[in-house]
């Protein structure tokens, strides 16, 4: 299975945004993260990702018997390179935004399942911003947000932090206009 299908899926998407930030998690730790999706399907993908490299072993041990295997994500090889999104053709990315609002339609869910899901007191937020931007205004705005969001990349987990999925989406509505304003 290449990279491109390895990660467009929305479970295996998920498992990724789960194991973000250096942690160390079982198999076990990510069904309770995942809550709405089925042991059998979790077990399942956390293999093709181990198989595949995504996922690595960093211990194991005996728990009643059977072997439980502590993973730790390959950051470097869960993301898809410029010189890969570049290569897609436009079937591939339709794929790719279909996995990509599945797992987040997944993900929204399963945090308003919880019980102490609060919205408001938690930031949440899906606003839609309809821009005007020239070519040059756009790479501007492009650079400023990853540097924002790599300025904060890099985290780990620690006491008082919590996982947050940002999950900006961009493309442009309407060819650009020849017409003087």
């Amino acid at each position: 299975m290449d990279k491109l299908d390895l990660l467009l899926h929305p479970v295996r998407l998920r498992i990724v945004h789960a194991m973000s930030g250096g942690r160390t998690r079982t198999t076990s730790d990510l069904c309770a993260s995942l809550p709405d999706v089925p042991k059998t399907t979790v077990y399942r993908h956390v293999a093709l990702l181990a198989d595949a490299g995504l996922l690595e072993v960093t211990h194991e041990r005996r728990v009643h018997g059977a072997v439980e295997r502590h993973y730790r994500l390959r950051r470097e090889r869960a993301v898809i390179d410029a010189d890969e999104a570049a290569s897609m053709t436009l079937d591939d990315h339709r794929h790719a935004f279909t996995a990509a609002l599945a797992g987040l339609h997944a993900d929204f869910n399963a945090y308003l399942d919880r019980d102490d899901a609060d919205p408001t007191a938690d930031s949440v937020g899906y606003t839609q911003v309809p821009l005007w931007l020239d070519q040059n205004e756009l790479a501007e705005l492009i650079d400023e947000i990853l540097a924002a969001i790599r300025s904060k990349g890099h985290n780990k987990p620690t006491p008082g932090r919590s996982l947050h999925l940002l999950s900006p989406i961009l493309f442009p509505l309407e060819r650009p206009s020849h017409e003087d304003g």
